[in-house]
């Protein structure tokens, strides 16, 4: 191995980072015998121009203007910050920037681990993409919903009702018991278009349940149909099904679909809210060793386009993630601009007047749950629950009621406990599920 010294040719911690670099935080480890340094320069190196031996192609030009630079090392806290020029990438290709800052270098056998931890795009990059259409503002336009999250749930079983079925529990979802329901009703992520749920009988029945209960109730229901598909046109072909039926929302599996399908859903203009599930994403993000974080995929969706994406919730359901990692993330979607935190590895990003995105808490929520939910993530936010609906002892509606009364207590400021001694909907919730 070279000195220490000999290899830091990309470390220089006097370089101020210019507005146009994009600017990344890792976490790592190296195997023994392979210096902290030493692995901060072949993350630079392999991430950019370099590799592993001196190359006679190397001309100093290149050295001199593409070369990123290590603009802070903490062996500490086993992190770096690295600065990479503009010039090192096409800027409205999302694919290929990640796969020069977050590909070969999770493979490097000189690696113990290694986080991609954040990532801080300059302006070049985020107005290079389309980012949502409709946000957070859209969505709260087509529903005329202002003051108060928004509710939902994902019909369950997740596969094996009929088409028939679906559409019936999607009703008594929306209508609930009095009128009192839920605003969204969800495919699940595995959802597509099995023989038993064929999809456009499916759309016919559903969006019938959907027209027929918002005549009832005079309110706006959305239905967050699943157009996943590995043959784009197909998916295309599902998205004009759900428009011509007077559908506003396409859900699509954002990571499995990948990212070049999001965006170019996105760029087709279609005019619908994109809802983003982020099945798979913990294949990605969940270990702490070789692993990319939510924080960057997060960022990433909001640049191609979502309006709506899967964050957590809060620490308060089945979903791994704490309060603060569900905090952050929130942050990343709604926010104008962020300020970073080394405590939390998060660095600034300014999103330059992109639309917002709205957070959705789901995975494991009950009725009760809102209120702790509210209070971390805020008011533009998605509750939604399948279990915490379906499971309530009066099925269904009356679980969707006992969402519903939970959020009424929620933006009245009154402890669900107090609330439910006069909403006997809610009370049960507590009764099976607790507080």
């Amino acid at each position: 191995m070279e000195n220490y010294q000999d290899m830091l040719h990309y470390y220089d911690p006097n370089y101020k980072p210019k507005d146009s670099d994009i600017v990344c935080l890792y976490r790592f480890e190296t195997e023994d015998g392979v210096s902290f340094g030493e692995g901060a320069e072949q993350i630079a190196a392999e991430s950019s121009i370099g590799t592993w031996t001196k190359i006679s192609t190397m001309k100093e030009n290149i050295a001199q203007t593409l070369k990123p630079r290590i603009i802070e090392l903490n062996e500490d806290k086993h992190t770096a910050k690295i600065a990479y020029p503009i010039e090192l990438f096409e800027v409205d290709n999302m694919s290929g920037i990640l796969s020069s800052i977050c590909g070969n270098i999770l493979g490097m056998k000189i690696l113990k681990n290694l986080r991609v931890c954040d990532i801080k795009f300059p302006k070049e990059v985020v107005t290079a993409f389309p980012g949502p259409e409709h946000g957070i503002q859209g969505v709260r336009d087509l529903t005329g919903i202002y003051d108060r999250p928004f509710t939902g749930t994902i019909i369950k079983p997740k596969v094996g009702l009929t088409s028939d079925q679906h559409a019936e529990v999607a009703y008594q979802a929306w209508y609930g018991i009095d009128g009192q329901g839920l605003d969204i009703v969800k495919d699940d992520e595995n959802l597509t278009s099995q023989t038993f749920n064929p999809f456009d009988k499916r759309m016919e029945l559903t969006f019938e349940q959907k027209n027929r209960v918002e005549a009832e109730t005079g309110t706006k229901k959305m239905y967050l149909a699943n157009i996943t598909h590995s043959n784009f046109d197909e998916m295309m072909r599902r998205s004009d099904v759900i428009k011509n039926a007077g559908g506003k929302v396409c859900m699509l599996d954002v990571v499995t679909l990948g990212f070049n399908a999001v965006e170019s859903y996105r760029r087709k203009n279609t005019g619908q809210i994109i809802h983003a599930h982020r099945a798979m994403h913990g294949a990605i993000t969940r270990e702490p060793g070789f692993s990319i974080s939510m924080l960057v995929l997060a960022k990433v969706y909001r640049m191609l386009g979502v309006d709506l994406l899967h964050t957590g919730t809060a620490g308060a359901g089945k979903m791994e993630g704490s309060a603060n990692d569900t905090l952050i993330l929130v942050d990343a979607l709604e926010k104008d601009s962020i300020k970073g935190n080394d405590a939390d590895e998060t660095l600034d990003q300014e999103w330059y007047g992109m639309k917002p995105v709205i957070a959705v808490a789901s995975g494991g929520l009950q009725p009760a749950k809102i209120p702790e939910v509210v209070k971390v993530m805020g008011n533009d936010i998605v509750c939604q629950m399948g279990g915490g609906c379906h499971g309530h002892q009066d099925g269904t509606a009356g679980g969707a009621q006992a969402i519903y009364q939970a959020v009424e207590a929620s933006v009245k400021g009154i402890p669900v406990e107090e609330y439910a001694k006069d909403h006997p909907a809610l009370q049960k919730a507590i009764d099976k599920w607790g507080v």
